[in-house]
Protein backbone atom coordinates (compact mmCIF):
# COMPACT_ATOMS: atom_id res chain seq x y z
CA UNK A 1 0.00 0.00 0.00
CA UNK A 2 1.33 3.45 -0.95
CA UNK A 3 0.86 5.48 2.21
CA UNK A 4 0.80 9.26 2.36
CA UNK A 5 4.06 10.80 3.51
CA UNK A 6 4.26 13.76 5.86
CA UNK A 7 3.54 17.13 4.34
CA UNK A 8 6.35 19.31 3.06
CA UNK A 9 10.00 18.67 2.35
CA UNK A 10 11.77 15.86 4.17
CA UNK A 11 14.39 18.38 5.32
CA UNK A 12 11.76 19.98 7.57
CA UNK A 13 10.48 16.79 9.19
CA UNK A 14 11.24 16.52 12.88
CA UNK A 15 11.93 13.32 14.77
CA UNK A 16 8.69 13.48 16.74
CA UNK A 17 6.57 14.07 13.62
CA UNK A 18 8.30 11.18 11.83
CA UNK A 19 7.70 8.84 14.75
CA UNK A 20 4.03 9.84 15.02
CA UNK A 21 3.49 9.31 11.29
CA UNK A 22 5.15 5.88 11.33
CA UNK A 23 3.24 4.82 14.44
CA UNK A 24 -0.09 6.01 13.02
CA UNK A 25 0.48 4.30 9.67
CA UNK A 26 0.69 7.51 7.63
CA UNK A 27 4.11 6.45 6.35
CA UNK A 28 6.61 3.67 6.96
CA UNK A 29 10.10 3.62 8.35
CA UNK A 30 11.32 2.29 4.99
CA UNK A 31 9.83 5.27 3.15
CA UNK A 32 11.40 7.67 5.60
CA UNK A 33 14.85 6.13 5.35
CA UNK A 34 14.61 6.24 1.57
CA UNK A 35 13.98 9.98 1.80
CA UNK A 36 16.93 10.37 4.16
CA UNK A 37 19.26 8.67 1.69
CA UNK A 38 17.93 10.78 -1.16
CA UNK A 39 18.80 13.89 0.86
CA UNK A 40 22.19 12.46 1.76
CA UNK A 41 22.98 11.71 -1.87
CA UNK A 42 22.05 15.25 -2.93
CA UNK A 43 24.18 16.99 -0.31
CA UNK A 44 26.96 14.86 1.12
CA UNK A 45 29.34 14.93 -1.83
CA UNK A 46 29.56 18.65 -1.11
CA UNK A 47 29.26 18.75 2.70
CA UNK A 48 31.16 15.52 3.51
CA UNK A 49 29.22 14.86 6.72
CA UNK A 50 29.64 11.10 6.58
CA UNK A 51 32.65 8.82 6.63
CA UNK A 52 30.53 5.74 5.96
CA UNK A 53 26.89 5.13 5.10
CA UNK A 54 24.86 1.98 5.69
CA UNK A 55 21.99 1.87 3.15
CA UNK A 56 21.48 -1.89 3.25
CA UNK A 57 21.68 -2.14 7.04
CA UNK A 58 19.44 0.92 7.44
CA UNK A 59 16.69 -0.43 5.21
CA UNK A 60 16.79 -3.80 6.98
CA UNK A 61 16.51 -1.98 10.30
CA UNK A 62 13.61 0.14 8.95
CA UNK A 63 11.75 -3.00 7.89
CA UNK A 64 12.20 -4.40 11.40
CA UNK A 65 10.76 -1.19 12.88
CA UNK A 66 7.76 -1.41 10.54
CA UNK A 67 7.13 -4.99 11.62
CA UNK A 68 7.34 -4.02 15.28
CA UNK A 69 4.89 -1.13 14.79
CA UNK A 70 2.50 -3.40 12.88
CA UNK A 71 2.64 -5.82 15.81
CA UNK A 72 1.56 -3.07 18.19
CA UNK A 73 4.86 -1.69 19.49
CA UNK A 74 4.81 1.98 20.47
CA UNK A 75 8.31 3.31 19.95
CA UNK A 76 9.03 6.95 20.85
CA UNK A 77 11.44 7.37 17.90
CA UNK A 78 9.92 4.90 15.44
CA UNK A 79 11.59 5.16 12.04
CA UNK A 80 13.67 8.24 12.84
CA UNK A 81 16.88 8.38 10.75
CA UNK A 82 19.90 8.80 13.02
CA UNK A 83 23.51 9.75 12.29
CA UNK A 84 26.15 8.20 14.56
CA UNK A 85 29.42 9.90 15.47
CA UNK A 86 32.09 7.69 13.91
CA UNK A 87 34.25 7.55 17.01
CA UNK A 88 31.30 6.31 19.05
CA UNK A 89 29.98 3.44 16.96
CA UNK A 90 26.83 1.43 17.57
CA UNK A 91 27.59 -0.13 20.95
CA UNK A 92 27.47 2.82 23.34
CA UNK A 93 24.69 2.98 25.90
CA UNK A 94 23.05 6.00 24.30
CA UNK A 95 23.05 4.43 20.84
CA UNK A 96 21.60 1.15 22.12
CA UNK A 97 18.80 3.02 23.86
CA UNK A 98 18.07 5.05 20.72
CA UNK A 99 17.89 1.84 18.68
CA UNK A 100 15.53 0.31 21.22
CA UNK A 101 13.35 3.42 20.83
CA UNK A 102 13.04 2.83 17.07
CA UNK A 103 15.81 4.91 15.50
CA UNK A 104 17.35 3.84 12.19
CA UNK A 105 21.11 4.56 11.93
CA UNK A 106 22.09 5.61 8.40
CA UNK A 107 25.82 6.20 8.72
CA UNK A 108 28.92 7.22 10.68
CA UNK A 109 29.70 10.93 10.73
CA UNK A 110 33.03 12.70 10.36
CA UNK A 111 35.31 13.54 13.27
CA UNK A 112 38.74 15.23 13.22
CA UNK A 113 41.90 13.46 12.21
CA UNK A 114 45.32 14.48 13.43
CA UNK A 115 44.33 17.80 14.98
CA UNK A 116 45.44 19.09 18.35
CA UNK A 117 42.21 21.07 18.96
CA UNK A 118 39.41 18.97 17.63
CA UNK A 119 37.09 21.55 16.15
CA UNK A 120 36.89 20.59 12.51
CA UNK A 121 36.03 17.36 10.77
CA UNK A 122 37.64 15.29 8.07
CA UNK A 123 36.68 12.43 5.78
CA UNK A 124 38.58 10.50 3.14
CA UNK A 125 37.14 13.10 0.72
CA UNK A 126 38.46 16.10 2.66
CA UNK A 127 37.21 18.57 5.28
CA UNK A 128 33.57 18.57 6.35
CA UNK A 129 31.89 21.83 5.32
CA UNK A 130 29.54 23.91 7.43
CA UNK A 131 26.10 24.02 5.73
CA UNK A 132 25.97 27.78 6.41
CA UNK A 133 29.13 28.49 4.44
CA UNK A 134 31.74 26.31 2.73
CA UNK A 135 34.70 28.26 4.13
CA UNK A 136 33.66 27.62 7.74
CA UNK A 137 34.30 24.54 9.85
CA UNK A 138 31.20 22.93 11.35
CA UNK A 139 33.10 22.69 14.64
CA UNK A 140 33.99 19.52 16.43
CA UNK A 141 34.68 17.00 17.29
CA UNK A 142 31.09 15.98 16.47
CA UNK A 143 31.56 17.78 13.16
CA UNK A 144 29.67 15.58 10.74
CA UNK A 145 26.83 14.99 13.20
CA UNK A 146 26.11 18.71 13.51
CA UNK A 147 26.47 19.36 9.79
CA UNK A 148 24.14 16.47 8.89
CA UNK A 149 21.47 17.73 11.28
CA UNK A 150 21.79 21.35 10.18
CA UNK A 151 21.57 20.33 6.51
CA UNK A 152 18.37 18.36 7.09
CA UNK A 153 19.86 14.97 6.20
CA UNK A 154 18.76 13.63 9.61
CA UNK A 155 16.66 15.25 12.34
CA UNK A 156 19.04 14.12 15.08
CA UNK A 157 22.52 12.72 15.57
CA UNK A 158 24.68 11.50 18.40
CA UNK A 159 27.36 13.67 19.93
CA UNK A 160 29.96 12.95 22.59
CA UNK A 161 31.16 15.95 24.57
CA UNK A 162 34.46 15.91 26.46
CA UNK A 163 35.32 19.61 26.28
CA UNK A 164 32.54 21.04 24.12
CA UNK A 165 32.51 18.52 21.28
CA UNK A 166 28.70 18.45 21.10
CA UNK A 167 28.00 22.08 21.98
CA UNK A 168 30.59 23.77 19.75
CA UNK A 169 29.52 22.17 16.44
CA UNK A 170 25.85 22.56 17.35
CA UNK A 171 26.43 26.28 17.95
CA UNK A 172 28.39 26.82 14.75
CA UNK A 173 25.83 24.89 12.66
CA UNK A 174 22.79 26.64 14.18
CA UNK A 175 21.19 23.67 15.94
CA UNK A 176 20.64 22.36 19.50
CA UNK A 177 23.28 20.40 21.41
CA UNK A 178 23.17 19.07 24.97
CA UNK A 179 25.82 17.81 27.39
CA UNK A 180 23.99 16.06 30.25
CA UNK A 181 25.11 15.99 33.87
CA UNK A 182 28.23 13.88 34.38
CA UNK A 183 27.20 10.39 35.44
CA UNK A 184 23.76 10.43 33.84
CA UNK A 185 25.16 8.12 31.15
CA UNK A 186 28.12 5.77 31.43
CA UNK A 187 31.24 7.33 29.94
CA UNK A 188 33.66 5.27 27.87
CA UNK A 189 36.26 7.97 28.54
CA UNK A 190 38.48 6.83 31.42
CA UNK A 191 38.74 10.44 32.66
CA UNK A 192 34.91 10.57 32.85
CA UNK A 193 34.96 14.02 31.23
CA UNK A 194 33.14 12.94 28.05
CA UNK A 195 29.43 12.17 27.92
CA UNK A 196 26.98 11.45 25.11
CA UNK A 197 24.15 13.76 24.17
CA UNK A 198 21.90 14.90 21.35
CA UNK A 199 22.40 17.17 18.39
CA UNK A 200 18.97 18.04 17.01
CA UNK A 201 17.21 20.71 14.99
CA UNK A 202 14.51 21.35 17.58
CA UNK A 203 14.34 21.51 21.35
CA UNK A 204 11.43 19.06 21.37
CA UNK A 205 13.47 16.47 19.48
CA UNK A 206 16.46 16.97 21.80
CA UNK A 207 14.12 16.46 24.77
CA UNK A 208 12.78 13.22 23.32
CA UNK A 209 16.31 11.98 22.69
CA UNK A 210 17.28 12.78 26.29
CA UNK A 211 14.14 11.17 27.68
CA UNK A 212 15.12 7.96 25.87
CA UNK A 213 18.84 7.95 26.62
CA UNK A 214 18.65 9.19 30.21
CA UNK A 215 15.51 7.10 30.85
CA UNK A 216 13.86 10.19 32.33
CA UNK A 217 10.28 11.45 32.25
CA UNK A 218 10.53 15.06 31.13
CA UNK A 219 6.79 15.50 31.63
CA UNK A 220 7.32 16.25 35.33
CA UNK A 221 9.65 18.59 37.16
CA UNK A 222 10.06 22.27 37.91
CA UNK A 223 7.19 24.71 37.68
CA UNK A 224 7.76 26.51 34.38
CA UNK A 225 5.29 29.27 35.28
CA UNK A 226 7.80 30.87 37.65
CA UNK A 227 10.41 33.11 35.98
CA UNK A 228 13.89 31.70 36.38
CA UNK A 229 16.76 33.62 37.94
CA UNK A 230 19.58 33.89 35.44
CA UNK A 231 23.08 35.32 35.21
CA UNK A 232 24.86 36.26 31.96
CA UNK A 233 28.65 36.13 31.74
CA UNK A 234 30.49 36.77 28.50
CA UNK A 235 33.83 35.47 29.74
CA UNK A 236 33.42 33.37 32.95
CA UNK A 237 36.11 35.57 34.45
CA UNK A 238 39.05 34.37 32.35
CA UNK A 239 38.15 33.98 28.67
CA UNK A 240 38.05 36.58 25.90
CA UNK A 241 34.87 36.53 23.85
CA UNK A 242 34.77 38.49 20.60
CA UNK A 243 32.29 41.37 21.05
CA UNK A 244 30.20 40.44 17.99
CA UNK A 245 29.77 36.88 19.29
CA UNK A 246 29.00 37.91 22.86
CA UNK A 247 26.50 40.54 21.68
CA UNK A 248 24.39 38.01 19.75
CA UNK A 249 24.27 35.65 22.75
CA UNK A 250 23.40 38.43 25.17
CA UNK A 251 20.58 39.70 22.94
CA UNK A 252 19.07 36.22 22.93
CA UNK A 253 19.28 36.03 26.74
CA UNK A 254 17.75 39.50 27.00
CA UNK A 255 14.84 38.44 24.79
CA UNK A 256 13.98 35.78 27.37
CA UNK A 257 14.04 38.43 30.06
CA UNK A 258 11.87 40.75 27.98
CA UNK A 259 9.33 37.97 27.51
CA UNK A 260 9.09 37.45 31.28
CA UNK A 261 10.65 33.98 31.22
CA UNK A 262 13.45 34.98 33.57
CA UNK A 263 15.02 37.71 35.64
CA UNK A 264 18.39 38.37 34.02
CA UNK A 265 21.31 40.07 35.66
CA UNK A 266 24.98 40.51 34.94
CA UNK A 267 27.24 39.18 37.65
CA UNK A 268 30.95 38.68 38.07
CA UNK A 269 31.31 34.94 37.49
CA UNK A 270 34.95 34.29 38.29
CA UNK A 271 36.20 30.87 37.29
CA UNK A 272 39.81 29.85 36.97
CA UNK A 273 40.89 28.86 33.46
CA UNK A 274 40.17 25.10 33.51
CA UNK A 275 42.73 24.21 30.87
CA UNK A 276 45.46 22.97 33.19
CA UNK A 277 43.05 20.83 35.24
CA UNK A 278 41.32 19.44 32.14
CA UNK A 279 44.55 18.57 30.37
CA UNK A 280 46.05 17.07 33.50
CA UNK A 281 43.08 14.80 34.06
CA UNK A 282 43.00 13.67 30.43
CA UNK A 283 46.71 12.97 30.25
CA UNK A 284 46.78 11.13 33.55
CA UNK A 285 43.30 9.62 33.55
CA UNK A 286 44.53 6.44 35.20
CA UNK A 287 45.25 8.41 38.38
CA UNK A 288 42.51 10.97 38.78
CA UNK A 289 43.75 12.16 42.17
CA UNK A 290 46.32 14.52 40.66
CA UNK A 291 46.61 17.12 43.44
CA UNK A 292 46.88 20.27 41.32
CA UNK A 293 44.18 19.24 38.87
CA UNK A 294 41.81 18.36 41.67
CA UNK A 295 42.60 21.59 43.49
CA UNK A 296 41.80 23.66 40.41
CA UNK A 297 38.62 21.72 39.81
CA UNK A 298 37.61 22.31 43.43
CA UNK A 299 38.13 26.07 43.08
CA UNK A 300 35.74 26.25 40.13
CA UNK A 301 33.23 23.91 41.76
CA UNK A 302 33.07 26.27 44.73
CA UNK A 303 32.62 29.29 42.45
CA UNK A 304 29.79 27.57 40.56
CA UNK A 305 28.14 26.56 43.81
CA UNK A 306 27.99 30.27 44.65
CA UNK A 307 26.45 31.07 41.26
CA UNK A 308 23.73 28.46 41.59
CA UNK A 309 22.98 29.43 45.18
CA UNK A 310 21.46 32.64 43.76
CA UNK A 311 20.55 31.66 40.19
CA UNK A 312 18.76 28.89 38.35
CA UNK A 313 20.65 29.38 35.09
CA UNK A 314 24.00 30.65 33.91
CA UNK A 315 24.23 31.98 30.34
CA UNK A 316 27.33 32.46 28.20
CA UNK A 317 28.11 32.55 24.50
CA UNK A 318 28.72 28.92 23.55
CA UNK A 319 32.00 29.81 21.88
CA UNK A 320 34.16 32.89 22.27
CA UNK A 321 34.37 33.42 18.50
CA UNK A 322 32.50 32.57 15.29
CA UNK A 323 33.36 29.48 13.23
CA UNK A 324 36.88 29.55 11.86
CA UNK A 325 38.21 28.23 8.58
CA UNK A 326 39.38 24.73 7.76
CA UNK A 327 43.01 25.43 8.67
CA UNK A 328 42.13 25.70 12.36
CA UNK A 329 41.50 28.30 15.07
CA UNK A 330 45.02 29.71 15.38
CA UNK A 331 45.70 30.92 18.91
CA UNK A 332 42.01 31.09 19.86
CA UNK A 333 40.47 28.46 22.11
CA UNK A 334 37.02 27.44 20.94
CA UNK A 335 36.58 25.40 24.15
CA UNK A 336 37.19 28.33 26.52
CA UNK A 337 33.53 28.67 27.52
CA UNK A 338 32.55 24.99 27.46
CA UNK A 339 35.14 22.75 29.07
CA UNK A 340 34.73 24.09 32.61
CA UNK A 341 31.37 22.30 32.72
CA UNK A 342 32.86 18.97 31.69
CA UNK A 343 35.11 19.28 34.72
CA UNK A 344 32.33 20.40 37.06
CA UNK A 345 29.75 17.97 35.67
CA UNK A 346 26.98 20.56 35.26
CA UNK A 347 24.50 20.02 32.41
CA UNK A 348 24.93 22.51 29.57
CA UNK A 349 22.91 23.16 26.42
CA UNK A 350 23.52 25.31 23.37
CA UNK A 351 20.62 26.79 21.47
CA UNK A 352 20.74 29.03 18.37
CA UNK A 353 20.97 32.68 19.42
CA UNK A 354 21.01 34.23 15.94
CA UNK A 355 23.55 35.25 13.33
CA UNK A 356 26.43 37.67 13.71
CA UNK A 357 27.12 40.45 11.18
CA UNK A 358 28.85 38.02 8.81
CA UNK A 359 25.92 35.59 8.78
CA UNK A 360 27.67 33.07 11.04
CA UNK A 361 25.45 31.08 13.46
CA UNK A 362 26.00 31.91 17.13
CA UNK A 363 25.01 29.81 20.14
CA UNK A 364 23.69 30.76 23.55
CA UNK A 365 24.97 28.33 26.18
CA UNK A 366 22.71 27.59 29.15
CA UNK A 367 24.07 25.88 32.27
CA UNK A 368 22.00 24.61 35.20
CA UNK A 369 22.61 22.91 38.52
CA UNK A 370 23.56 19.25 38.31
CA UNK A 371 20.63 17.02 37.36
CA UNK A 372 18.50 19.92 36.07
CA UNK A 373 18.43 19.13 32.35
CA UNK A 374 14.71 19.80 32.34
CA UNK A 375 15.28 23.41 33.35
CA UNK A 376 17.56 23.85 30.33
CA UNK A 377 15.11 22.18 27.97
CA UNK A 378 12.22 24.36 29.09
CA UNK A 379 14.13 27.61 28.78
CA UNK A 380 15.53 26.65 25.38
CA UNK A 381 11.98 25.87 24.21
CA UNK A 382 10.90 29.37 25.22
CA UNK A 383 13.70 30.90 23.15
CA UNK A 384 12.77 28.70 20.19
CA UNK A 385 9.20 30.02 20.36
CA UNK A 386 10.39 33.62 20.65
CA UNK A 387 12.82 33.48 17.73
CA UNK A 388 12.43 30.35 15.60
CA UNK A 389 15.67 29.53 13.84
CA UNK A 390 15.92 28.69 10.16
CA UNK A 391 17.10 25.48 8.59
CA UNK A 392 20.48 25.84 6.93
CA UNK A 393 20.36 26.60 3.20
CA UNK A 394 20.62 23.85 0.65
CA UNK A 395 23.94 23.22 -1.05
CA UNK A 396 22.82 25.46 -3.88
CA UNK A 397 21.76 28.21 -1.48
CA UNK A 398 24.83 28.40 0.77
CA UNK A 399 26.85 30.51 -1.66
CA UNK A 400 24.02 33.04 -1.84
CA UNK A 401 23.89 33.22 1.97
CA UNK A 402 27.58 34.11 2.07
CA UNK A 403 27.22 36.72 -0.69
CA UNK A 404 24.34 38.38 1.18
CA UNK A 405 26.36 38.40 4.43
CA UNK A 406 29.33 40.05 2.70
CA UNK A 407 27.02 42.70 1.21
CA UNK A 408 25.73 43.57 4.71
CA UNK A 409 29.24 44.30 6.03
Amino acid sequence: MNRVLLEGSYRHWGARSISAAVTEGRTTAVQVVDRAFAELESQDDYLRCFRRTWPGRARARARAVDRAVAAGARLPLAGVPLAIKASEGLRSVQVRRLLNAGCVPIGATSVPRGTSWQTWGCTDRGHTRNPWGPDWTPGGSSAGSAAAVAAGIVPMATGVDGAGSTRIPAAWCGVVGVKPTRGRLPSRDVSQLAIGGPIARSVADAATYLAVTLETDFGAGIDSSEPARAVFSADLGFAHAEPRTAAVAERAASSLSGAGALHLRRAAVRLTDPGEAWLGLRRHAARLSLPEGERLRGVNDAALDEVFADADLLFTPTTPMPPHGHSGPGDQMSVDLTWAFNLSGHPALTVPAGMDDTGAPTGLQMIAARGRELRLIRMAAVLERLQPWPLAPTVEGSAEVRRSARARR
